[in-house]
């Protein structure tokens, strides 16, 4: 019986694991993309494009938005603005008739009198408008705040002119100025989650999602897809780029196409919107149950690795707890083991960390400038100290002196908590939102964050994003509150 829970408890840390070996695989792949992208296939193609803004109650920001693409580089008269106003009750349309008037003939107001359905809604009371009018060859879909760099849009389409491709979208950056400690966490995580993690899945020949920030749609492919965005979950996004490579054409990244974003400034603001997300991602692996590693079925999401990439994701957290669970289980079997299982775990967790970071500040240097202090402590000081407790090999027993422990000894607490850090951080960084929520000061929660770590906190984020699922709660826009702080940072 002993075997065979110790057995048990090993293959738990293995799984454990996943997250860490799959995030390592895509920096590896990544170093294909200078041998496999779809830049040979583009060239200088400029179709009419039609830019379709969500908006509720965006007049703080709308202004610098709808500025920020109309000095976009590309020809005159080729691109239109189309802001889909979902009843706002702020100072909204006052704004759209100034610009209205400034940019006659390229900014248009589409208001809903009765609002409230939601952004998938929204954006689709526009798009019905945008195709039955005609003139668009292309639709650009994006959020009220984003701010374009002028060449994004060229860099975007000139892959619309392979008829394969359906899709495309931009690398987002944080942009929030000035920046604080949360923002730049972001600015870094965006590094890994965009710059890094989509161009290897460009190499794998799919992306798992186009980001709704900025996602450009040929006319043929939004027509293709319905006409509509998925009106079913929170992940609209995710869901039409499913859509598109399921219907047969390719989505891309291009991490030349710059735009930026501001993102939350509070832990409570952040929770709120990656909860939105991680649902959203629930929702979605539920939608499409069938293809999950049935290549016959789909060769991009039926493929194993593919799946194993999503569900490390989508279920990040119970990978994290099945691996404190086994480490922690067989310390309680065969102490012995529990210690060179730790080592061998989390010695490879740093060098994996280390290669990412470095990775990721040669991959965008100009954001790890801003955001190098972040990048280091990105896992938390004390994961990094557990990482050096692995890697220089100090153990909490003298050798010969392994024995069952006496379970509530302070070492034996002490060593235990060490084998359990990966749980514990994620409940840690579940305290520092309560403390952000209560209304805590920055002084005493950045301290704390930095301590517990940004990666714990998502890991946190995604277990309330399955508890809020498992539970049902309501699907609406609850929409992340901007200030207009997003500029375009050089």
């Amino acid at each position: 019986m002993t075997d065979a829970l110790t057995g048990f408890c090993l293959l738990l840390i293995v799984v454990g694991m996943v997250p860490t070996l799959m995030a390592f695989a895509q920096f590896v792949v990544i170093g294909w993309h200078g041998l496999r992208n779809h830049y040979s296939q583009c060239r200088d193609y400029t179709p009419r494009v039609a830019f379709v803004l969500p908006a509720w109650n965006e007049a703080d920001v709308l202004g610098s938005s709808i500025d920020s693409l109309m000095s976009i580089d590309y020809p005159a008269g080729a691109w239109r603005i189309y802001v889909v106003d979902d009843a706002s009750t702020d100072h909204t349309p006052d704004v759209m008739r100034e610009k209205m008037a400034q940019y006659e003939g390229s900014v248009f107001h589409l208001r809903r009198e009765k609002g409230g359905q939601g952004k998938a809604h929204t954006l689709n009371h526009g798009i019905r408008l945008i195709l039955e009018e005609g003139w668009a060859e292309a639709v650009m879909i994006m959020d009220a705040d984003v701010l374009f760099e002028p060449l994004t849009l060229r860099r975007m389409v000139r892959h619309l002119a392979d008829p394969k491709v359906g899709g495309v979208t931009a690398y987002v950056k944080e942009g929030s100025y000035p920046g604080s400690l949360l923002s730049r966490y972001i600015a870094f995580e965006y590094i890994t989650a965009q710059a890094a993690a989509r161009r290897a899945q460009n190499v794998m020949g799919g992306l798992a999602c186009m980001a709704g920030g900025a996602q450009l749609h040929s006319r043929e492919n939004l027509i293709a897809i319905g006409g509509a965005i998925d009106t079913t979950t929170l992940a609209e996004d995710t869901f039409t780029t499913f859509k598109t490579q399921l219907a047969g054409r390719r989505a891309l990244f291009d991490a030349n196409a710059i735009v930026w974003a501001e993102e939350p400034d509070s832990v409570t603001a952040l929770w709120k919107q990656r909860v939105r997300w991680g649902r959203g991602n629930l929702q979605i692996t539920k939608a499409f149950r069938e293809l999950w590693f049935h290549p016959n079925r789909s060769a991009l999401f039926g493929n194993i690795g593919f799946g194993i990439l999503w569900f490390s994701v989508a279920l990040m957290p119970a990978f994290a707890l099945l691996g404190s669970f086994g480490l922690v289980g067989l310390y309680y079997l065969w102490p012995a083991w529990a210690w060179e299982a730790f080592s061998v775990m989390w010695s490879f967790t740093f060098f994996s960390y280390l290669f990412q970071t470095l990775f990721s500040f040669a991959i965008d240097p100009a954001a790890s400038r801003r955001a190098w202090f972040e990048g280091l402590t990105f896992p938390g000081l004390l994961a990094i100290a557990v990482m050096v407790t692995a890697v220089i090999g100090l153990k909490p027993f003298a050798d010969g002196d392994w024995k069952h422990p006496q379970y509530w000894t302070l070492r034996d607490i002490a060593v235990q908590v060490i084998l359990g850090w990966t749980a514990i951080s994620t409940a840690l960084a579940y305290g520092v939102y309560r403390l952000d929520k209560a209304g805590a000061p920055k002084w005493l929660r950045d301290p704390l964050l930095v301590l517990v770590g940004y990666g714990p906190l998502l890991c946190a984020i995604a277990v309330g994003a399955i508890i809020a699922e498992v539970r049902n709660a309501d699907l609406k826009w609850d929409k992340t509150i901007k200030s207009g702080k997003a500029r375009i940072q050089t």
